[in-house]
């Protein structure tokens, strides 16, 4: 069976990707953010996953207002990075895990979770600048990978309780996949920061710090709130905090524990409070 060895975790701001263009890493303003991530490369460098399960909001890529689903599976060969106009390079393709992606949507179906697969997906910076992040090095991260787009923009979204429960099934069916590689589940996102309306700039540290801490803890934490008190406490985008919900789920299968391997969290960037999390299974 496929060993699940961790999970990963990181704000997705498109800033950040202008700054790995412009080599900015050590100036002063993004310092205290990319000097959260060495600790987590030694680590990825001893585990080496092969595929990275990855939880994230779609920008209007795939699904717009009009037409967006609560849960998106990939399931393309390959991911293509499209150009948004933030002036970001567009990445290489990433390659897919075609075996894992079909595996996942008839588990999750049979566990009766109305999912749109996609046999075609564009992928953005939620998905693409946290490789950049985690595997620095590389053009294109070292990885397969199986995207998974969950609703953080039209309301109503699903309930924090919902998508731990769907987390939850994805650690299960990654456990019970026939393959000897190693999975990793990544989330994308938050943590609070609000664009827009008269919160704009609001960040929420307190929540933030007690969300980053019941990771570790006490996974189930977040779920006690619905979907307007997570945009009450974390900001209208905050609330791509759920990602981070779904990955930490996907870890609590069959009674695993986790060892927190590294994490940081700065404020501000662009308006955003960032956080950065690795967590191993043990």
């Amino acid at each position: 069976m496929a060993q699940l060895i961790g999970g990963l975790a990181t704000s997705h701001i498109p800033a950040i990707g202008g700054a790995i263009h412009k080599g900015l890493q050590n100036e002063p303003y993004w310092k205290p953010f990319f000097d959260g991530f060495p600790p987590i490369h030694q680590w990825l460098g001893k585990v080496k996953p092969d595929v990275v399960v990855v939880f994230y909001n779609d920008h209007g890529l795939n699904f717009f207002l009009d037409k967006m689903p609560t849960f998106a599976v990939g399931a393309a060969a390959t991911y293509s990075n499209a150009d948004e106009g933030w002036g970001i390079p567009t990445l290489p393709p990433i390659p897919g895990c075609p075996d894992l992606s079909w595996h996942l949507i008839r588990e999750l179906i049979a566990k009766e979770f109305d999912i749109v697969t996609c046999q075609e997906m564009l992928v953005d910076h939620a998905c693409t600048l946290p490789f950049k992040l985690f595997w620095p090095e590389h053009a294109v991260a070292p990885v397969q990978i199986v995207p998974i787009s969950i609703n953080t923009v039209q309301f109503p979204l699903p309930t924090a309780k919902r998508v731990y429960k769907l987390g939850k099934a994805v650690g299960e069916a990654i456990r019970s996949w026939n393959s000897n590689l190693r999975v990793a589940v990544m989330a994308t996102g938050g943590l609070s920061h609000q664009l827009d309306g008269e919160r704009a700039g609001f960040i929420n540290k307190q929540f933030d710090l007690q969300f980053l801490d019941s990771m570790e803890t006490n996974p189930e934490w977040a779920t006690q709130f619905t979907d307007l008190e997570l945009v009450e406490k974390a900001g209208t985008q905050g609330v791509e905090l759920l990602m981070w919900l779904a990955m930490r789920a996907a870890l609590t299968v069959a009674g695993s524990g986790v060892r927190k391997v590294h994490s940081n969290y700065h404020i501000p960037i662009s308006n955003t409070a960032t956080g950065v999390l690795a967590l191993e299974t043990v």
